[in-house]
């Protein structure tokens, strides 16, 4: 903030106003002689009236002008050489030279002789304009409002007029209190610097907002209905509270907006006050109404002048009927849906007016639609303007309307609906109609608003799911202008990394036929749960490409054709779960072992696609449904076929989206299972569901899953236990599932929207199911005691004897430990395929005597428990906001899993950020 010190002298600005200076007329006629003649004559004597002599200007000169020429202060007054002039005019020529804005003072010398002599000060120049105090403000935001500036004259009138813009800002702030003093600091060289010392005081709130007259409705109920809110404790971060004159009128429109939809058709608002109470800090805001009775509809009937219209048969379609409720909004709703079943048959611009009878004393409201005569409308151009970059054609491929073609509104709307959903312009693109050169010629104008589709990212997040994240992409959606889409990208997390090449043109050599081809090689780490520690499980590696194909077949409907291939490596950490070179079931489970290995899947599909979506990016009506439908056998070592369901609708309920979705899916293996308790479907081509899919859940939460639980304790003495502190929880998939929300996004203020949040609540449910059960991994034996008696632990389960397992080669040969003093006299043990003596190498020659033990790795213990394999839904319910922030979108997400079965992982908070999913 600029500050203005070490000065002489800060003079205060009169803003008052100007007092006028100058030298004194001297009478002719003196006034003491005339009184003493007056009283000298008889009284029936009138007095003498003497007039002045008039005198004429010899000589006419400026004195004190510096920057003014003389010849321009005098062109502000009437007096010339040689004329005359009187006490009046030479007043009136002060006067006028003040009002000139040029002076801060003048007088006029020499009027004895007739040598006028006109002394004048310049205003000063303004040195520089300096504002104080202002914090709410910037000083770039008061500048450019006021009208003083540094080189130019200083005026008090100037300074008058910036004080009240000043002002008035604050007043649109909200801030009535705010006060400006004007200071004036003289300079050398008569300059000044104009200083505004700004007090901006509190922010004006609404204490008490009062309505008088309102007998049907309470005051609560209608404050409910404006924009403005009474200032309370809970509503200390919003801006509704302040007073703003333009939001009061617009609350005088709400009110009346509401009788009139109520049926209170002779509502008034009679007067509206605001006042502001002596501190200047808070406004009291009073209404005084009048509801008047209530009305109901009359007769509803539609006259239309357009032959091919009949209006008793659109009469019935109105939703008003004799005898309902008056309601404005109902009429308002009529005149669009009228023009608009207009516009499907060509009448683009159809007059409807409605005709409203009122019968004051049967409290009824008739109202009778007419359609004034109109032509048949035939489109004469479309216009595409605004488009630098985008193609012409790009554009007009989506039009589903042109030159020529009779007006259709429906295809009008669609065309704009197709191209807002393109991605390339700017939200809230319209066609306009306007009248081409003839009354039955409508000229459509696209005037369309560029926007970047160009994007490159160069990101680093957090997610619930992936942990760290580190990703890199470029994309251009509207590559060369011609609507293609151009994508590489690669990512990096604890346990997913992936690279990617993508290429789609939407019009195959300018036909309505899209091509595209990816190329991906992805790395992805399963795991599974040890107690609540997420632990690696195993790797797999997918490299391969795909090529999709997709033709239209109705303004709806799409046939989509594509082609996969994709070879599959699937691996464990041989360190963890291998014994002996081979996988090992006891550390691994049964079912994962039996994943390893490589394999190609060649793979054929199809998807019959609806879309009536408004908008592709972020819709809010319309409907979209995708059936498809894959074939594994076209080669390869994997052979399946899968079906798969997307559908979902949104609803816009007067600015709150609804949307409801559901989702499905089945895999079926035309493949011979491996063996028993195997499932023939691959443990990577399976379905999985949880996070982020389903919220409330974690990762792969739901579905079949293997618990192991070991046991603590002694078997001998029947003390043994389960411990969570030793547990482990393998997800398999499934061969289906069903997955179903609801969720609700509330309307938000231009504010809220720039900011790019999104709230919405939520219900989800679903499940993921059928899957062969696995056989048990080990069977441990049963302890007994020295009777042979089975033992049982105080619960009742089964006293259970670690498993031993013999150690062998890779051969398969039976390792024996053989025992040794080693160089520094201890004893140790070591490995040998000798059962007597030893051999320094696997199946060499024995020698010696001693007898070896067999060498076993001994298992502890555990139970397994195969879980979660239902159809029965589970259930969630949440709030969640998606927010496009500066470095990346974020999602956060609070579900409560309301509905689980056993087995389930539930999570309440999620969150993402940096990257999508």
């Amino acid at each position: 903030m600029k500050k203005v010190s070490n000065y002489g002298v800060r003079a205060t600005v009169l803003m008052a106003g100007t007092m006028l200076s100058g030298v004194a007329m001297a009478q002719t006629t003196p006034a003491a002689p005339a009184a003493q003649a007056q009283q000298a004559a008889p009284s029936a004597t009138p007095p003498v009236v003497v007039s002045a002599p008039v005198r004429n200007i010899r000589t006419l000169t400026v004195r004190g002008s510096q920057r003014i020429e003389p010849d321009t202060v005098l062109s502000y007054t009437k007096l010339r050489v040689g004329q005359p002039y009187t006490t009046e005019s030479l007043d009136q020529a002060i006067v006028d030279l003040l009002a000139s804005d040029l002076l801060a003072d003048a007088q006029i010398e020499g009027v004895e002789t007739g040598d006028i002599v006109v002394v004048v000060r310049e205003n000063p120049i303004i040195n520089r304009v300096v504002l104080e105090g202002n914090k709410r403000l910037k000083d770039d935001k008061i500048t450019k409002e006021i009208k003083l500036a540094p080189r130019q004259i200083f005026t008090r009138t100037a300074v008058r007029a910036d004080v009240a813009r000043i002002v008035e800002l604050y007043r649109r702030q909200g801030r009535f209190a705010a006060s400006v003093e004007p200071q004036m600091v003289m300079l050398d060289q008569n300059r000044v610097d104009v200083v505004f010392e700004i007090n901006e005081g509190p922010k004006s709130k609404v204490r008490q907002i009062n309505i008088i007259g309102n007998n049907v409705y309470s005051d609560s109920d209608l404050r409910k209905e404006m924009y403005t809110k009474q200032s309370r404790l809970f509503r200390v971060f919003s801006s509704a509270t302040s007073y703003d004159q333009d939001r009061l009128a617009a609350d005088q429109q709400k009110l009346r907006g509401f009788y009139l939809t109520e049926g209170y058709a002779d509502f008034r608002v009679i007067s509206a006050v605001a006042e502001l109470t002596p501190d200047k800090r808070d406004f009291i805001i009073t209404y005084v109404i009048e509801e008047g009775p209530r009305y109901k509809f009359g007769d509803v009937t539609v006259e239309s002048a357009i032959r091919d219209f009949d209006g008793e048969k659109l009469a019935k379609t109105l939703p008003m009927k004799k005898g309902d409720q008056y309601n404005a909004k109902l009429i308002e709703d009529s005149i669009t849906s009228l023009s608009e079943y207009a516009g499907l048959y060509g009448y683009a611009f159809t007059d409807v007016r409605p005709d409203i009878q009122r019968d004051r004393e049967a409290l009824t409201m008739g109202v009778n639609f007419n359609l004034a005569e109109a032509n048949r409308t035939y489109i004469e151009r479309v216009e595409i303007t605004g488009n630098t970059q985008t193609q012409d054609k790009v554009v007009r491929r989506e039009m589903r309307v042109a030159e020529g073609d009779a007006f259709n509104a429906f295809l009008v709307k669609r065309s704009q609906d197709r191209i807002n959903s393109l991605g390339y312009f700017a939200d809230k693109f319209e066609i306009k109609q306007q009248q081409g050169s003839t009354p039955d010629r409508v000229v459509l104008a696209a005037n369309v608003e560029e926007k970047s589709t160009g994007e490159l990212s160069l990101s680093a997040g957090f997610s619930s799911l992936e942990k760290f994240i580190l990703q890199a992409s470029i994309r251009q959606n509207n590559f060369r202008g011609k609507g293609q889409t151009l994508s590489a990208s690669a990512s990096y997390s604890s346990y997913s990394k992936s690279v990617e090449l993508g290429f789609t043109e939407p019009y195959l050599f300018d036909k309505n036929i899209a091509l595209g081809g990816t190329l991906f090689r992805r790395d992805y780490n399963s795991f599974n749960y040890y107690n609540s520690d997420r632990n690696e499980l195993y790797s797999q590696v997918s490299t391969g490409g795909r090529l999709v194909v997709g033709v239209p077949l109705t303004e709806y409907w799409q046939l989509s054709g594509r082609y996969t291939l994709q070879q599959d490596d699937v691996s464990l950490d041989e360190s963890t779960y291998y014994t002996n070179g081979v996988c090992d079931p006891l550390k691994a489970g049964r079912y994962l072992c039996e994943a390893i290995g490589n394999r190609l899947t060649s793979s054929i599909g199809a998807s019959l696609i609806y879309d009536s979506l408004n908008s592709r990016i972020r819709p809010s009506r319309g409907s979209r449904l995708v059936l498809g439908a894959d074939f594994a056998g076209l080669g390869g070592d994997v052979r399946y076929i899968r079906g798969t369901f997307d559908g979902d609708k949104y609803w816009n309920l007067g600015g709150w989206v609804l949307s409801a979705g559901l989702e499905g899916g089945y895999i079926h293996s035309l493949q011979k299972s491996p063996g028993e308790g195997v499932d023939p479907v691959r443990i990577t081509d399976r379905f999985y569901l949880g996070e982020p899919q389903f919220r409330g859940f974690d990762i792969r939460g739901i579905g079949p899953r293997i618990r192991r639980t070991y046991l603590t304790g002694d078997a001998a003495s029947g003390t043994q236990t389960l411990t969570t502190d030793n547990r482990y929880d393998d997800p398999l998939g499934g061969k289906a599932y069903y997955l179903g929300k609801l969720e609700l996004e509330p309307p938000l203020g231009s504010g809220i929207s720039e900011l790019g949040l999104r709230p919405s609540i939520f219900m989800q449910f679903g499940s993921l199911f059928s899957l062969k059960k696995p056989l048990p991994t080990a069977t441990f034996e049963q302890a007994t005691d020295a009777s042979g008696n089975l033992l049982y632990n105080s619960d009742g389960s089964p006293s259970l004897l670690p498993l031993s397992t013999p150690v062998t080669t890779t051969d398969g040969a039976a390792l024996y430990l053989n025992s040794y003093t080693n160089s520094s006299g201890t004893t140790s043990t070591r490995y040998t395929t000798c059962a007597t003596g030893y051999s320094a190498t696997y199946g060499g020659t024995c020698s010696g005597g001693e007898t070896n033990s067999a060498a076993v790795t001994t298992t502890s213990p555990f139970v397994e428990e195969y879980l979660s394999d239902t159809w029965k839904p589970r259930i969630s319910v949440g709030i969640g906001v998606n927010w496009n922030s500066p470095f990346g979108p974020l999602r956060i997400d609070v579900a409560k899993a309301l509905l689980t079965q056993k087995g389930d992982d539930t999570k309440l908070i999620t969150f993402n950020v940096g990257t999508q999913f």
